[in-house]
């Protein structure tokens, strides 16, 4: 977890993700993706085409010097860049991420800028970091005056949100998730595990990592992403069947034909825009991988995706039952 030409060893990565539907009734083709997703003239996009459409955009810099969130109240000024970037999944899933590392301790005094900005991504604190209950509180959100890094990612994904490509318009109803992540260093000699992973209330999740020393944090961010992005899926999903819920297949009437066919429509959002975006851990780092395994374990990410994905085809398939006999039976 460390980074080239620091002298303390990073003890804290925390982030925040955001994880929604790009307001556009059509996914964006790679070269609209790109596109609007050029945060700096200075950097490139980066597009990955396989296993599916992924672009991420160059890291943005926000420059912060303010007190961090703690447990228990504790007043830890830091001062430093939090990292800020945003990705796209096959033109349809846009996410914007806002993270940052922090060492062990940093000087006693505020050093000039010139110092923070060449240490990217990194906020240090004024003196000794109280390494679990700065953990603690950037899992329970900030506070007044505190560093607010749902804020930084919140303003980035407003940022894309006003690009001229997007026209606010969906094919389909659903919200953003939100996404807390912290990774505190793993014991010596051992691999990379999650801790605790919550739903929590409003659209709020948290997670909980312990990392190997020399994983880096855009690679965790990438993890906590790739996670984000399939609890989307399955939230949305989720909400998506049981907002269509299809009448008894045995009604004949035209209003109940007009309700099965309503369901139907309902439902066909999640087959066109979602359903072949299930690719957890793609492009996850090697070493934070294994992780994946434990999810598929507990809860069972993919075991309740192809559920839902099956409930999908199975309400369709009775749907379109009486649908077709409707429309062979002679008026």
């Amino acid at each position: 977890m460390g980074a080239p030409g620091d002298v303390t060893r990073t003890v804290l990565v925390c982030g925040e993700v955001r994880t929604g539907l790009l307001p556009t009734f059509e996914p964006l083709d790679v070269r609209a993706a790109e596109q609007l997703l050029r945060l700096r003239a200075d950097e490139l996009v980066l597009v990955s085409k396989r296993p599916n459409l992924y672009v991420l955009s160059p890291e943005t810099l926000t420059g912060v010097d303010c007190r961090l969130p703690t447990s228990n109240g504790a007043k830890v000024r830091a001062v430093g860049t939090v990292a800020a970037r945003a990705a796209l999944t096959e033109g349809r899933l846009l996410q914007a991420d806002a993270y940052f590392r922090a060492p062990a301790s940093g000087p006693d005094e505020r050093r000039p800028w010139g110092h923070y900005l060449v240490r990217p991504g990194t906020v240090e604190p004024l003196g000794k970091l109280p390494q679990e209950t700065a953990a603690q509180g950037a899992l329970a959100g900030s506070g007044r005056g505190e560093l607010d890094l749902g804020l930084i990612a919140e303003n980035l994904l407003a940022r894309l949100l006003r690009h001229k490509l997007v026209v606010h318009r969906t094919p389909m109803k659903s919200q953003y998730t939100r996404l807390r992540w912290v990774a505190l260093p793993a014991a010596d000699g051992e691999g990379a595990s999650i801790e605790r992973f919550t739903l929590a209330e409003d659209e709020l999740r948290t997670v909980r990592l312990r990392v190997p020393e020399g994983v880096e944090p855009a690679a965790v961010a990438g993890l906590c992403e790739d996670l984000a992005l399939h609890d989307w899926l399955l939230t949305t999903i989720v909400r998506l069947l049981d907002s269509s819920r299809p009448g008894p297949a045995s009604r004949a009437s035209k209003a109940d034909e007009a309700n099965e066919a309503d369901a139907a429509l309902a439902l066909r959002p999640a087959v066109e825009h979602l359903l072949h975006l299930w690719m957890p851990g793609a492009r996850v780092h090697h070493v934070l991988a294994p992780l994946w395994e434990v999810l598929e374990r507990e809860p069972g990410f993919s075991r309740q995706w192809h559920t839902l994905v099956q409930r999908i085809r199975d309400q369709l398939a009775v749907q379109a039952i009486p649908l077709l006999r409707a429309a062979l039976t002679p008026r």
